[in-house]
């Protein structure tokens, strides 16, 4: 999040009444202010580059450029995080949006506390994933193959030391900090240490990347989590 005392925030999609309604909630937040809009995905990056919000919300399917090519420039281009907005519980192009470097996602049908909730964990530099969309984005892409294909960088992950990795194993299974601090029997503030130093030698912009990359890479697979296809029920919530 900026230094600024408010959170500054874009909303893109194609359909007025949604960016109306999403604007009326957010705007109401003594702590965010709604900088502008966007129909289009080229939009969406012209008014990113020209604004300079904290987040921006973004819809996938929209004319021109669509929300995940906007994504992907956003995120190399400038500073915004990106939260990707998504109709269905199980959007097919939701993957590739958080391999572009979206933050996370909601469903549109979420409650308004939700919506400005997942704005302000964003903000923070947190990732934030629907809970339905998480366990079945999981098996979907690993029925697919995609989680077992080579790592296109080899040997990416021996930068790591063997705690960073075994942390890096953990926060794809889906626990929080806590969880893992448990599991490995440190304390939650060398956690956050090792999640810091791996993200920063992986190039990586949060915990959502990490955990595409450890089922891109092989270093975890479904069975992994107990139950093939399913993620534990520490994933069912949004990363901590």
């Amino acid at each position: 999040m900026s230094e600024r005392s408010t959170l500054r925030v874009l909303i893109a999609d194609d359909q007025a009444l949604v960016r109306d309604g999403f604007g009326m909630i957010l705007a109401a937040q003594p702590d965010i202010t709604v900088v502008g809009e966007a129909a289009d995905g080229a939009e969406a990056l012209h008014r990113t580059r020209e604004l300079g919000p904290d987040v921006v919300l973004m819809d996938i399917r929209m004319p021109n450029m669509d929300g995940i090519a906007a994504t992907a420039r956003i995120c190399a281009e400038t500073s915004a995080r990106v939260l990707v907005l998504t109709t269905f519980d199980l959007d097919e192009y939701v993957y590739d949006a958080l391999r572009a470097g979206a933050s996370g996602f909601l469903l549109k049908d979420m409650r308004r506390e939700e919506l400005v909730n997942a704005v302000r964990v964003v903000a923070a530099g947190e990732a934030l994933l629907a809970p339905t969309v998480t366990r079945r984005l999981i098996a979907d892409v690993v029925s697919r193959g995609r989680p077992a294909r080579p790592d296109p960088a080899p040997g990416r992950l021996a930068v790591l030391t063997t705690r960073e990795t075994e942390t890096l194993r953990q926060v794809a299974r889906g626990l929080s900090n806590a969880e893992i601090a448990a599991a490995l029997f440190v304390s939650e503030h060398t956690v956050k240490t090792h999640v810091s130093n791996l993200l920063a030698k992986l190039g990586l912009r949060d915990r959502v990347q990490a955990v595409v990359l450890a089922y891109e890479s092989g270093l975890v697979l479904p069975g992994d989590l107990g139950v093939p296809g399913e993620v534990g029920p520490a994933a069912a919530r949004s990363v901590e």
